[in-house]
């Protein structure tokens, strides 16, 4: 695959999770991918619960995603 072809493909989106370990209440985030499943970096527990979290972007525009605050919630 060129270069150029890898510049110019479109942003990709990851969702990032937020969770808190039931086990010893710690809060991380995690990118879990397919159907792997998180694990507290703390204390290893599975027992998690998932908070309500944002997404991470990569790509040349992710800079300017999002970066306009004049806009208010939900475009409006």
């Amino acid at each position: 695959m060129s270069e150029d072809k890898i510049l110019n493909e479109a942003p990709v989106f990851m969702p990032i999770f937020e969770y808190v370990c039931k086990e010893c209440d710690h809060e991380f985030e995690a990118i879990v991918q397919g159907t792997h499943k998180a694990r507290c970096p703390k204390c290893e527990s599975r027992k998690l619960e998932q908070q309500i979290s944002r997404f991470g972007v990569s790509g040349a525009k992710a800079a300017s995603v999002g970066a306009d605050s004049s806009a208010g919630a939900c475009g409006s």
